[in-house]
């Protein structure tokens, strides 16, 4: 090893950019962040990794809602008729 290395010319952060990702600051619960690790170490992979997997599952879910159908008449019939049976 040498004495003395010269740092006039590094730069502060990650070496290699990890394009498509963004390092963040966020705040988790103590527990959250243990059954993550718990999980990841039991799957061999990363607690962050696996935090992105369920982060993206759960957006996934969100645009597979089917759309809302407009009630037409003949279904609105039917459901006040059930509606008037239930009152009576």
């Amino acid at each position: 090893m040498r004495k003395e290395y010269d740092f006039s010319s590094g730069k502060r952060g990650a070496v290699i950019p990890s394009p498509g990702k963004t390092r963040i600051t966020i705040m988790l619960d103590d527990d959250v962040i243990e059954h993550f690790r718990h999980v990841a170490e039991e799957e061999g992979t990363g607690y962050q990794t696996k935090i992105n997997s369920v982060l993206r599952e759960a957006m996934g879910r969100g645009k597979k809602k089917s759309p809302e159908v407009p009630v037409t008449a003949s279904v609105l019939r039917r459901i006040l008729r059930e509606e008037l049976r239930e009152e009576s």
